[in-house]
């Protein structure tokens, strides 16, 4: 698993990056904010952990900006305890946050946790559909479904919400997240009657005048 560390004290980096590489993790470490952004648009990441305050900005900006449409789990890092930042932090979508000082092995069992979590929801089944999101793959009755790149990144971004609306704002803003193109209503519309055509299911149920949602069938 490749993770991304930005953390701005040179010790501190090293010393996580050594006990998370003795775990079998590949670690890359920003000291900066712009050395971070650098890292992220030009690898791929499985975790992220962020160092709330750098000498150049600050680790929510860098996850509001450029790790958050990854959706890959996020820690931040912060010397700071108060309670807005550690509020700030859950409500934008980290997974955890830790203040300083911390033990490197508390981060490590959070991490392991948070992984293990993350595992376990990656190959999702619902009805007679199972989307393995690890391999970017949709199977009916043992029939592979082949999706073009953003129908597979609409699909996931529904099924990964189980149960919950996602509303047509948010699917026009990741599809500009993901493509740099302008879309609208419309265009959303006409994504999801192919994804729908395509899969063949009733999974996808729509909320009239809001979004989409996906149901478990799990009772």
């Amino acid at each position: 698993m490749k993770l991304l560390l930005v953390e701005d004290n040179i010790d501190i980096a090293d010393n996580l990056k050594l006990l998370l590489e003795n775990e079998n993790y590949s670690v890359d470490i920003a000291y900066r904010k712009k050395e971070a952004i650098s890292k992220i648009d030009s690898n791929e990441y499985d975790f992220y952990i962020l160092d709330v305050t750098l000498p150049d900005g600050n680790g929510f900006d860098i996850y509001e900006d450029y790790v958050k449409s990854k959706e890959k789990p996020t820690i931040f890092l912060t010397a700071k305890d108060e309670e807005e930042n550690i509020v700030k932090g859950l409500e934008i979508g980290a997974e955890d946050y830790i203040t300083k000082p911390f033990s490197a092995r508390e981060l490590l069992v959070r991490i392991n946790k948070i992984m293990a979590r993350f595992k376990k929801n990656n190959v999702i089944k619902i009805k007679d559909i199972i989307v393995d999101i690890d391999k970017m793959e949709v199977v009916r009755a043992g029939d592979k479904i082949n999706l073009t790149s953003l129908e597979m990144k609409i699909l996931l971004l529904l099924v990964s919400r189980v149960n919950k609306v996602v509303t047509r704002d948010s699917i026009i803003e990741h599809i500009w997240d993901w493509t740099g193109n302008d879309v609208n209503d419309n265009t959303v519309t006409v994504y999801l009657k192919r994804i729908r055509e395509k899969i063949g299911s009733d999974i996808i149920v729509t909320i009239k005048g809001v979004g989409y949602r996906v149901d478990s069938d799990e009772k």
